[in-house]
């Protein structure tokens, strides 16, 4: 196989286990609350990281400074996002979050024009905002008034695809680090802390719990929040970060049809076209002035 057809394959395995991540919390939540999805997810992605990061023959950092930054991106980049997006999806569809993620990018482009001195917004940045923005608001009413969905777990998810936003402003801001020793060790850090916030998770009685809401748990730790990461930096490394930044456009899409596929989610014309604006607000975002 060709480099180019092999960073293809993986672009399109990263943004199948990214768009299903929706979907795989959507089933767990039949099973687990949400603060119980978030540990167990990230306890079984460090795991998956650290068995990697074995395999490749890593060491991790032996200085204090490292371990400081992986515990802020453990914070912003996992915890947080991981427990809001599990909350939002009590009250809205596993399509409907997937949908508004892709706010993200056009999050990131507005904050990076006041902590990154070199990513300026430019008359397309600011239109693609616009139009991307304009999606979101075009959704709500509808949304709202079928009962599928909830203001208060759309601002949940809107607010995740903010901290995923800062937490990228901040990794640039940061030092770089081995991708795969960073994956594991802030996966690592992340397990801990959620463990520690909420102890009593550790005492869930699996009996009680449908199997197909334990398997969905597990998948999600191992694929989206584990290996996902590793196949993340190898496209980085292989193909760099502007091929990579195709997956803005694709995970809404996976993730919206996937909920409608699997779950029987409603498909609606007012989610499509709002689909539509969001994805062209990042693709107008990206022309160069």
């Amino acid at each position: 196989m060709s480099a180019n057809k092999r960073n293809y394959s993986l672009l399109g395995l990263l943004v199948l286990m990214w768009g299903s991540s929706f979907l795989l919390i959507e089933v767990s939540l039949d099973g687990f609350i949400p603060k119980e999805i978030v540990g167990f997810r990230l306890f079984i992605g460090a795991i998956t990281m650290i068995c990697v990061s074995l395999f490749y023959g890593k060491r991790f950092p032996k200085t204090l400074i490292p371990w400081l930054h992986f515990i802020i991106y453990a914070v912003i980049g996992n915890i947080l996002p991981y427990l809001l997006i599990a909350t939002g999806q009590k009250d809205i569809t596993s399509g409907m979050a997937g949908l508004l993620m892709a706010i993200m990018p056009l999050v990131t482009l507005v904050l990076a024009h006041f902590f990154l001195p070199n990513d300026k917004l430019t008359r397309y940045k600011v239109l693609g905002f616009i139009i991307g923005i304009s999606g979101v608001l075009f959704i709500l009413s509808p949304s709202l008034s079928d009962g599928s969905n909830t203001l208060i777990g759309i601002l949940l998810v809107l607010a995740a695809a903010c901290a995923y936003g800062v937490n990228t402003i901040i990794a640039s801001r940061l030092p770089s680090y081995d991708p795969i020793v960073s994956s594991a060790c802030v996966l690592l850090i992340a397990s801990t802390l959620s463990f520690c916030i909420w102890p009593g998770i550790l005492f869930i009685n699996f009996s009680d719990v449908p199997l197909l809401s334990i398997a969905s748990l597990i998948l999600l730790g191992i694929l989206p929040t584990g290996l996902a990461a590793l196949v993340y930096f190898i496209i980085i490394n292989s193909a760099g970060a502007t091929f990579l930044s195709n997956i803005n456009y694709l995970i809404p899409v996976v993730a919206f049809f996937l909920g409608a596929l699997l779950l029987g989610e409603d498909i609606l014309l007012s989610n499509l076209l709002a689909l539509l604006l969001i994805i062209s607000g990042i693709f107008v975002s990206r022309f160069k002035s």
